[in-house]
């Protein structure tokens, strides 16, 4: 799972063009909203849609479970991990 959880920081800066950010800087545990990375809704649609293209899965954007999804990098990388 560390590769998935790597292979997502490096989709997160790239998607986002978050120049100034390395993979090693993001805390996989860490909130990527409000706190933490600090990203904001129109970012959530951006990173869905990578996410959708990257790893085929289905996400559902009023769902209260794809929040708790995308609160951090290891929950995603849960997330598509059983998506599989």
């Amino acid at each position: 799972m560390s590769d998935l959880i790597q292979e997502i920081k490096e989709l997160i800066i790239e998607v986002l063009d978050l120049e100034d950010i390395s993979p090693d800087e993001i805390v996989a545990t860490e909130p990527l909203f409000v706190e933490g990375l600090g990203l904001d809704s129109i970012d959530a649609l951006e990173l869905g849609l990578a996410l959708k293209n990257k790893y085929n899965v289905s996400i559902d954007a009023e769902s209260e479970e794809t929040k708790k999804h995308f609160s951090s990098v290891e929950s995603l990388a849960a997330f598509v991990t059983s998506s599989r």
